[in-house]
């Protein structure tokens, strides 16, 4: 039996533009970023002379796209590249960059061309915050689309049904070398008490996985006259929006108040444990969350990883982590101490390609969102959806 390749595929409403992409993620590694390739297939009659134009964009939106004030629109294009792709400015051929295009260009014929974009190396990646339940449409993000579109030139006016919007994504995962375990140590002094409250507190890694418990070492040896009332351990995520507002906000994703105490003079050693997870944050509004949340189950937000020498006001969402370790002392007094480390996706096992004469099957999954149980299709069909949220079942080619 020959291996299986997944091709997502979209259609415009006119028919006169298909697009194909052999995946939907596209990695960061900070030094670089994988390119976006695919398969644009025409219909030379339904285009009656029209030209066939592809585009990459990097937006970033902060609310409703139809809600503008004093003139000025809740968005903003960071990043905006636009291809010819028919007729074609230069040999077919010469536009191939992988071997799924390859594979797709016999499959597909003579009327399929491929396309090809490098993003830039200051762009963010895709995050969203969450909004509340009530905010039906409101939107913050960074997203990343690809768009085909038919018309007499680039920046002539395109109608929906000859237009085509496939959702991408731009992700980051877990550096490969470890870095220095965290650690960090504060020490208190009190009026009336001869000697001081010593604090400390670390964690095994400095990166942690998605779904991993995070393991807290607290180490307390109160010297002062003072008694601790309580400890209160949390995962802390803190997002910076450095668009428009440079808004802040920091969210506990994981918190737990274990009601220890350490008496004036005594000491504690002792190792806590929290699991930030979405599925406890859920009715939560500004948690940051990775990709577009739209139709599919998503995690929190990664940490963002920043390219040495990029301006931080061009990227948008920034999303760090910090494990915060709190203690209250007396009757209001806290002591608290920050520990920074970073939540991520650990780096996906290498595949194993293996090159053969034999052909692989491929198998196209449909961008439609009529495939999505309890929903309806929106009335110009161009709802900006991945393949990985509305799949169809596979079409027989």
């Amino acid at each position: 039996m020959s291996p299986k390749n997944v091709v997502f595929k979209k259609i415009c409403k006119d028919k006169s533009v298909a697009v194909y992409m052999g995946k939907r993620d596209f990695v960061d590694r900070v030094d670089s970023v994988e390119p976006v390739d695919g398969i644009i297939l025409v219909d030379p009659g339904a285009l009656q002379g029209r030209k066939v134009f592809v585009t990459l964009s990097c937006t970033f939106r902060y609310g409703r796209d139809d809600v503008n004030v004093l003139g000025i629109a809740f968005r903003r294009e960071l990043y905006v590249s636009t291809r010819q792709v028919y007729p074609p400015l230069q040999d077919r051929d010469r536009g191939i960059h992988s071997r799924t295009q390859a594979q797709l260009l016999r499959k597909l014929g003579e009327c399929a061309f491929p396309f090809f974009f490098e993003f830039p190396d200051n762009l963010p990646c895709s995050v969203a915050m969450q909004p509340a339940p009530h905010d039906v449409d409101k939107q913050c993000a960074v997203e990343f689309e690809i768009r085909a579109f038919s018309a007499e030139s680039p920046d002539a006016k395109v109608h929906k049904r000859s237009s085509v919007t496939l959702t991408i994504r731009k992700v980051q995962f877990a550096p490969e070398s470890e870095g220095v375990a965290p650690s960090v140590e504060t020490t208190k002094d009190f009026v009336m008490s001869e000697k001081p409250l010593h604090v400390k507190a670390s964690l095994d890694k400095e990166v942690y996985y998605h779904g991993e418990p995070i393991t807290v070492h607290v180490s307390v040896t109160n010297s002062s006259s003072k008694n601790v009332k309580n400890i209160i351990v949390s995962v802390d995520q803190i997002t910076n929006v450095v668009l428009y507002c440079n808004d802040s906000y920091v969210k506990s994703v994981a918190i737990e108040e274990y009601g220890d105490s350490v008496s004036a003079g005594a000491t504690l050693q002792k190792t806590y444990t929290l699991l930030p997870l979405l599925a406890n944050n859920r009715e939560r509004r500004c948690i940051a969350l990775d990709g577009k949340l739209k139709h599919e189950d998503t995690n929190l937000a990664s940490s963002s990883i920043v390219k040495e020498g990029v301006l931080k006001e061009v990227l948008g969402i920034l999303v760090s982590y910090r494990v915060l370790v709190k203690l209250i002392v007396g009757g209001s007094v806290e002591v608290a101490l920050e520990v920074p480390f970073k939540l991520m996706h650990p780096k996906p096992d290498a595949a194993v390609v293996v090159f053969s004469e034999e052909e692989e099957e491929v198998v196209f999954q449909e961008f439609q969102r009529s495939y999505l149980k309890g929903m309806m299709e929106d009335n110009d069909g161009e709802g900006n959806v991945s393949g990985g949220e509305d799949v169809a079942p596979p079409t027989e080619k």
